[in-house]
């Protein structure tokens, strides 16, 4: 995407740049499209995603556990268009994050959607783009 095709984005700081980059790489579909020592830009066709590194002497000071506390209280929920949840939940345990079990999925505008969290904490939430989502069938019956 070149800077006239820009649609709409989001900035997360992060502790750990690279875990970061990696999670919305592998979970939310996003292609790493530049990389530097202070931020990583992430994006699909229509969304871009910039990961910003914070400062030493701040980040030494954030504690991150493993895994990560869920921070709810915030004002902001990053949605991300996924083509298969359960695909999502596994890759997310793979670079450090969660997606919420299945029985926690929910239906809105006809599409199957399901909360988690990123590698330092950050709640997200996935929406199935793939098939019609049998949540949403079940609500029709």
């Amino acid at each position: 995407m070149n800077s006239s095709d820009f649609q709409a984005g989001a900035i997360v700081y992060a502790k750990d740049l690279d875990r970061l980059a990696r999670f919305y790489a592998e979970v939310a579909n996003l292609t790493i499209v530049h990389r530097v020592d202070d931020h990583v830009v992430l994006e699909s066709d229509c969304f871009e995603l910039v990961i910003v590194a914070i400062p030493a002497a701040i980040a030494t000071r954030i504690v991150i556990s493993s895994p990560p506390e869920r921070r709810e209280a915030t004002a902001i929920k990053l949605a991300f268009p996924v083509p298969d949840i359960a695909a999502a939940r596994a890759a997310a345990a793979a670079v450090g994050g969660v997606v919420d079990a299945v029985a926690k999925e929910w239906s809105f505008q006809g599409l199957r959607v399901c909360d988690g969290m990123d590698s330092e904490g950050n709640v997200i939430q996935l929406r199935e783009t793939g098939l019609v989502s049998q949540v949403a069938q079940g609500e029709k019956n």
